[in-house]
């Protein structure tokens, strides 16, 4: 327990050394907030810059706060997935590279309390930016727009950080086997972007699909109950998160040379 204790913190340091602790979460709120206000001022915009004849009015429906707040996921879907792929493919291979790695595990250090450590902390941080960035999404959505139940605001929020903890985590298990950064950036977007296309493709047999977060969330939003396929989506994909992180953790003991 104590090296893990120890592992967490240097994550933590490393982090801060990084600035993973600063730029992440302002990379979140600038992806977040930049929704509502650009709905909110999509006219003016359009005014501005659409070079309209004179006299001519443009008149677009208000969104309700729920579909302002379904926008704002749908944001974090391409680009949202590359920047925590971004964040995640050097946290292995740079140690390994560098030799750090072999100085490790040459003390008394386990793969799980290795790997394990590397999950909570980056976990924490990414949910920390994510829920940063939503949270002030949501407040610019009541401001804004109209008041949002904060029980589907909560909801969205949970239900879509499985999407995230999902990636992080593939990104986690291909940087246990890959030594090069882009590669693992590479492995870990085409398996993400596969998972969300064959969803696509054959929905039917994907319910229990991470891909079908942001859909769920969103239905959650603007429903207020989960889809028929909600709970299932919910369990498999904790399932699938845990199955992954175990994967993640045999192969860094099975084909890690200290």
């Amino acid at each position: 327990m104590n090296a893990f204790v120890t592992l967490l913190q240097k994550e933590w340091l490393e982090a801060w050394r990084d600035k993973k602790l600063i730029w992440l979460p302002i990379v979140f709120i600038l992806l977040a907030v930049s929704q509502p206000i650009s709905l909110y001022y999509m006219p003016e915009i359009l005014n501005k810059a659409g070079n309209l004849p004179e006299g001519a009015v443009i008149e677009i429906p208000i969104p309700s706060g729920e579909e302002v707040l379904s926008s704002t996921l749908s944001q974090f879907g391409i680009i949202g997935t590359a920047i925590i792929v971004l964040s995640m493919m050097g946290i292995i291979s740079h140690e390994r590279n560098s030799g750090v790695l072999s100085l490790l595990m040459a003390r008394p250090v386990q793969p799980l309390q290795y790997i394990g450590s590397k999950w909570v902390a980056h976990a924490v941080i990414l949910m920390f930016s994510f829920g940063l960035g939503y949270g002030l999404a949501y407040y610019y959505t009541i401001v804004l727009f109209h008041d949002v139940s904060f029980s589907r605001f909560l909801t969205s929020f949970v239900v879509y950080a499985i999407w995230i903890l999902f990636t992080m985590t593939v990104t986690l298990c291909v940087g246990t086997v890959l030594r090069k950064t882009g590669g693992i950036a590479g492995v870990s977007l085409l398996l993400a972007a596969g998972l969300s296309l064959f969803g696509t493709l054959f929905p039917k047999f994907t319910t229990w699909s991470p891909a079908n977060a942001q859909a769920e969330a969103t239905h959650f939003l603007l429903t207020g109950n989960g889809g028929d396929t909600f709970y299932s989506m919910v369990m498999t994909s904790s399932l699938l998160i845990v199955l992954v992180f175990c994967i993640a953790t045999f192969c860094f003991k099975r084909f890690e040379s200290y």
